[in-house]
């Protein structure tokens, strides 16, 4: 039978080249899961099994898998979830932090915090996930533990804690100490299979005292249980009492354990997979999530417990050739067993379930039965989406969804040949069911379709998904700036609808203000001032949505208004003319002709860049910055080489990775994110518009 306390359901995530799939793919061969190590470099890796994948390097799609680990004598199941690294497939990373309890973050001991680990990193932190750390690559030229465990302080706004220290670096990378048993640890074979525990050499013997005791005194600065035997006899503390305090220190998100090896080496690991089971949570140590009742809309506290009604989260759509659609799900409370009927409760429809899987990579194995703290895949399920509830027929349970991150980019596309008409629209379905950070929009004027992601390298995968797994060959466009809206000024404006045909006319009266929002938020806020029911209150969701319909396309161009404010002054209606209807197209028609006079400017995406390249290469790099409207804001030393930080319009950013590549002689690198919208330069606006 199962307990929940023997169950960790883990993520590994990191920067890009960090080393999380060779990581899991080691984790996963001693575990006994599989009997041949596979490596990026061969494209034979267990996790990455798309063939982009392969071919690329990197993770693309966030993959999950089940293994077993013995520690103490008791057998573990660990849910583990191989996150992508690349910025452009942040969404699998966000959705993955979502359902899990717990997760590794890899930093590689020679390039310590780089940008995309920031990234991640502020996701656990938005979703409360338990995080132990794990210094990878000790064997790389430049590794340094000490620096990147200050990097960590200093950049993630955490505690770190050694709980391991190295012996030796780089080529002389031999082991790890063992900072609370206080022993050595040194791997004797090649696949790193046997390792054996010796004395610490004299000569870190007192290094790794200090750090010793500095580990037992943070404990206790954050551990009152702890504390009191700490101050009391300090010498009588057993190693047990120092794993169940850090482990409370870690849950409370106050440490975060930091350990260190070479999964490419294959050292560490082992050790590693002892601090997943020592250190981060099992389903039922989480705290009680906020849950919903859709019927009700009351809030109440939802316990993860099998003898709880049946709740789970979709938190990945996957289309599978052979299986068709899999909803891949966190299961929060009860039991379900195949063939049983559940509510979609978005959708409102009671979907059957016709099986159970328990995922393995690419390889699936059938469950009997699936209870709370499980990650399993559903086959059976129908218009489910990234973000739904799940739940028992007589529930109506809503759990927090799933942030998805808005596109910033476009290319327009269509079918090479007519044949593949047909399945053009099938086949964008699919990808966007599997891809909800991905949006289809048709463009009105051209009648063009339009693929929208976060990426240039986002939307290059897509095609080639679109090639390899739906068989279609698609003709594709420029990629395009996704640009907004916004108006400078607030105006006055009234909006009369009068007309009159041969049965009920129309009638709509209001006057309005309009300008930007104040409060630094985005969308629309409507404000109701008017007094004595001039409008009648169960107009007001017309009104809104005639404003909000018409805020998808600005006035400039087609794009839609980053954010609007709306205050309601007064208004009037007809005893017989005047419908719901009628205010919603009045304030349709009062948007435009209120935001004509309310001057109104064109925001563009601006990145943020982390370059980090060679110091020879600094007076180039910042030359192309210049000349791509790129704004330096700092740079930082790191040895030889330097990390530039700057914000760059998107627009500028076309084609700049393989420049840059080319201007550094192939020695430099850049991670970007979206970072805010700003106001297109006077001199640029009309050139967009003209583009458009």
């Amino acid at each position: 039978m199962k307990t929940f306390e023997k169950i960790r359901n883990i993520g590994i995530m990191a920067h890009v080249y960090a080393g999380k799939t060779t990581t899991t793919e080691r984790i996963l061969y001693y575990t006994g899961l599989i009997h041949r190590m596979g490596n990026i470099d061969s494209g034979n890796t267990v996790m990455d099994t798309d063939p982009q994948e392969s071919k690329r390097g990197i993770t693309i799609s966030s993959a999950a898998i089940s293994t077993f680990w013995k520690y103490a004598s008791e057998e573990y199941k660990i849910n583990i979830i191989d996150t992508p690294g690349h910025i452009d497939f942040i969404i699998e990373v966000e959705r993955s932090l979502r359902v899990l309890d717990g997760a590794v973050a890899l930093f590689c001991a020679s390039s310590g915090v780089e940008p995309q680990t920031e990234n991640v990193w502020r996701l656990g932190s938005k979703y409360k996930v338990p995080r132990i750390c794990f210094v990878n690559k000790m064997d790389r030229q430049g590794a340094d533990f000490l620096k990147v465990v200050t990097e960590i302080e200093e950049r993630l706004d955490v505690q770190p804690i050694p709980i391991q220290f190295p012996i030796g670096s780089e080529d002389n990378f031999q082991g790890v100490i063992d900072l609370i048993a206080m022993k050595g640890l040194y791997w004797t074979n090649a696949d790193g299979s046997n390792w054996v525990e010796k004395s610490i050499p004299d000569e870190l013997l007192n290094e790794c005292q200090e750090q010793r005791a500095s580990l037992l005194e943070n404990i206790a600065e954050n551990d009152e249980v702890f504390l009191n035997q700490y101050v009391d006899d300090p010498q009588s503390i057993e190693e047990e009492q120092i794993i169940s305090a850090l482990k409370r220190a870690t849950l409370s998100h106050r440490l975060s354990p930091v350990l260190c090896g070479t999964a490419f080496k294959n050292k560490g690991v082992q050790p590693l997979l002892d601090a997943i089971i020592r250190y981060l949570p099992s389903p039922d140590q989480m705290p009680e999530i906020l849950a919903q009742r859709a019927n009700a809309n009351e809030s109440f506290l939802l316990k993860r417990s099998s003898d709880q009604a049946f709740t789970a989260l979709v938190f990945k759509v996957v289309v599978d050739k052979h299986m068709g659609k899999l909803t891949m799900v966190r299961v929060y409370g009860g039991s379900l067993l195949s063939g049983d009927s559940i509510l979609n409760t978005r959708a409102g429809q009671k979907v059957r379930v016709s099986r159970i899987l328990e995922i393995k990579a690419d390889e699936h194995s059938e469950m009997k039965k699936a209870e709370a703290g499980d990650i399993c895949a559903l086959v059976g399920l129908k218009d489910v989406q990234t973000g739904d509830t799940l739940c028992s027929l007589d529930q109506h349970t809503v759990l927090e969804s799933i942030d998805i991150p808005e596109p910033v980019i476009s290319i327009s596309i269509e079918p090479k040949t007519a044949k593949d008409v047909k399945i053009f629209g099938q086949a964008l379905a699919h990808i966007c069911d599997e891809d909800p950070s991905l949006k289809i929009e048709i463009e009105e004027q051209s009648g063009q379709t339009l693929l929208k992601g976060m990426g240039e390298l986002h939307l290059e995968v897509v095609m080639e998904k679109l090639r390899l797994n739906q068989g279609l060959e698609v003709n594709r466009g420029q990629p395009k700036v996704a640009y907004k809206e916004a108006v400078r000024n607030e105006v006055q404006h009234r909006e009369r609808l009068v007309k009159q045909t041969g049965g009920s006319g129309q009638f709509a009266d209001m006057t309005f203000t309009l300008g930007p929002r104040t409060d630094g938020l985005t969308g629309l806020q409507l404000i109701d001032q008017t007094k004595g029911g001039v409008i009648p209150k169960e107009y007001m969701p017309s009104i809104e949505k005639g404003f909000l319909s018409a805020m998808q396309q600005g006035i400039l161009g087609t794009y839609p208004l980053e954010h609007l404010k709306v205050k309601l002054l007064d208004g009037s209606t007809h005893e017989e003319d005047s419908h719901a209807m009628d205010f919603e197209i009045a304030a349709r028609m009062g948007f435009r002709k209120a935001c004509e006079q309310a001057a109104p400017y064109l925001l563009e995406p601006i990145m943020m860049a982390e370059i980090t390249s060679h110091e020879d290469y600094i007076g180039a790099v910042n030359s192309d910055l210049n000349r791509r409207r790129g704004i330096v804001i700092a740079i930082e030393e790191r040895e030889k080489r330097k990390m530039i930080k700057a914000e760059i319009p998107l627009a500028s950013t076309f084609g700049y990775i393989s420049d840059l590549r080319s201007i550094t002689s192939g020695r430099a690198n850049v991670s970007m994110r979206l970072s805010h919208y700003a106001e297109v330069p006077g001199h640029l606006t009309k050139e967009v518009l003209n583009e458009s």
